[in-house]
Formats: C-alpha cells, structure tokens, sequence
C-alpha cells in the first residue's frame, strides 16, 4: 500500500534527555574548530551576561538529530522499512543559553506527512530542567523507499 509508510509516521513523538557536560563542549570545539570564547573561556564569560561559558547552537542541532533518530526507530517498530534522510532545521532558534551541567529534554514531534513528496514535517524543542525553552525548529525529513 502507498501509504504504509506514512502511517507508521503520522504522529509520531520522541524525546531524548541528556546532562551537557564542559567536557561535551570541549569535545565540540576540536570536533567543529569553532573555538570561539563564548565556549572556551571560562574567565572572559564570567564577567559577561552569561556568567560563564555555553553551549554551541551546532551542538544542539546534535541533540535535535538524536531525537529524530529515536523517531525513525519508532517509526522502523511499526513496520516503517524507508530510509529517512534529514533535508534540514527549518526556523531553528537559539532562545536561552544552555550551560554545562544543564540537563535538556528535546522533544520531536511529527505534525504533518506529504506522501507524495514522502516527507515529514516535525516540531522540535529543547528544554532545560528548568523547563525554559532553549531552541526550536521544524525538522524535515525525507522517506526514501527501501
């Protein structure tokens, strides 16, 4: 049936909680060699409005990525057999800092299937243990048949 693989998305809802550790963002400044002060100064950023150092925004989209991930295996328990692709973070907003030691939620939620261009378009929001909303986006992705 054509829409098999749109039923085992439609709906779908996923979350990944993490702690981000200094360690997490010091692994991210040589992964990404963006060793900008804001993550890498401890000093600098105490006296600044932040109050010490944060998280990089790419790194977040990271966390974003593993919820959809946690979707797709949702989605592969319901018999989806596709190959989802992500296409891109559309309105992605850094709202809040996030700090080490944070604990963040981010929660994904698909909100509409296009089966004829066999894409999903999801919610996403990460929130810190505070519940503060710290980013959000529209993911889309794409299901390429098997």
């Amino acid at each position: 049936m054509a829409d098999e693989w749109s039923d085992s998305v439609s709906g779908l809802q996923a979350s990944y909680t993490t702690t981000v550790r200094e360690k997490d963002i010091a692994d991210f400044v040589t992964l990404s060699g963006d060793d900008y002060e804001a993550h890498t100064d401890p000093e600098l950023m105490a006296t600044s409005s932040f109050g010490g150092i944060i998280a990089h925004g790419a790194l977040l989209v990271g966390y974003m990525s593993a919820a959809g991930t946690k979707a797709i295996r949702l989605a592969r328990e319901k018999g989806n057999e596709c190959t989802p692709v992500a296409l891109g973070y559309d309105r992605l907003r850094f709202v809040a800092p996030v700090f080490p030691g944070d604990e963040i939620k981010v929660s994904y939620a698909v909100k509409s299937v296009d089966t004829e261009r066999r894409r999903s378009l999801a919610d996403v929001e990460i929130t810190n243990q505070s519940g503060t909303s710290i980013a959000v986006a529209e993911h889309v992705m794409k299901w390429l048949p098997k």
